[in-house]
């Protein structure tokens, strides 16, 4: 009998978690589908808004805008993107196992954090690794307010030249089953391009390019890194949607076989009461 009230407790216990997984597995796929709306109303506005800063700096190639100076890289920011919670299987583990080998192929020293999201502060404030900031809590969907922030903070560490290049690393929401986590330069503007864009006619400035880079620039730092978080928070509620699920599956898959355990073990004391009756009615012939 003491068997038969472990299980018993044990199983209660189970269906708990399993009622607890899937109220979550709930929460985070009506999460995702707000962030997979917004995230996929990014990239459009960032991809032209880039076409477009790529045609006009050929065109005014003479422009000599700070945030479109390569210089010589002796140290880079990386900006890692990470959740603040956990229980989404193995999102934040595969973003920090990619941040920490960025580290080590690096010399010492030339890579400097600047951590957004509580686990990835955790996790290197607790090794020697030099952060430059770290930005927690995040909020709750993906704000402008907060990506024109740290955009306006990272442009100034370029700008004063105590970073020579700035890197996002982050996950890419490529559907509900499926991540990636990406790395694309931030800072210097046009570093990933390897040739100038094709202009097919000269255009004209108005009221002249300076002003018009001076307006553009920013704007376009702040759609990168704003479709960037949008397409991390995303990611994460796809990660932690497809993780409530199997851990939901598994609490059912451990229900059925702690219930077949509990009735094999009700049917063999029922079992040795029948014998016992059994004998004891022999006994007494």
């Amino acid at each position: 009998m003491s068997s038969l009230r472990v299980l018993r407790r044990r199983i209660r216990s189970v269906q708990n978690t399993q009622q607890i997984t899937k109220a979550m597995e709930m929460v985070a796929a009506a999460k995702l589908r707000r962030a997979q709306t917004r995230a996929l109303a990014a990239r459009p506005y960032a991809a032209r808004i880039s076409e477009m800063l790529a045609n006009l700096r050929g065109a005014a190639s003479e422009l000599d805008d700070p945030l479109f100076k390569t210089r010589e890289v002796k140290s880079t920011a990386l900006l890692l993107v990470t959740a603040d919670r956990g229980l989404c299987g193995a999102y934040n583990a595969n973003l920090i196992r990619a941040a920490e080998q960025r580290l080590r192929g690096g010399t010492a020293g030339s890579i400097r954090l600047v951590l957004v999201g509580r686990k990835g502060r955790d996790y290197f404030r607790r090794r020697k690794v030099s952060v430059l900031a770290a930005h927690t809590p995040l909020p709750a969907e993906a704000d402008l307010e907060f990506a024109r922030a740290l955009t306006r903070e990272l442009i100034a560490r370029f700008l004063s030249g105590e970073v020579d290049r700035i890197d996002l690393m982050f996950t890419r929401y490529v559907s509900a089953l499926n991540r990636r986590v990406v790395v694309e330069t931030f800072l210097p503007v046009g570093a990933e391009r390897t040739e100038e864009a094709v202009v097919s006619a000269a255009p004209i400035f108005e009221p002249d390019a300076e002003s018009i880079f001076a307006e553009l620039l920013p704007r376009y730092a702040t759609a990168k890194l704003f479709a960037a978080l949008a397409e991390a928070l995303a990611s994460e509620h796809s990660a932690r949607m497809i993780a409530m699920g199997s851990a939901r599956k598994n609490a059912g898959e451990l229900i059925d076989a702690l219930v077949l355990r509990r009735n094999r073990l009700r049917q063999a004391a029922i079992t040795k009461e029948l014998l016992d009756i059994v004998g004891g009615a022999e006994a007494l012939k």
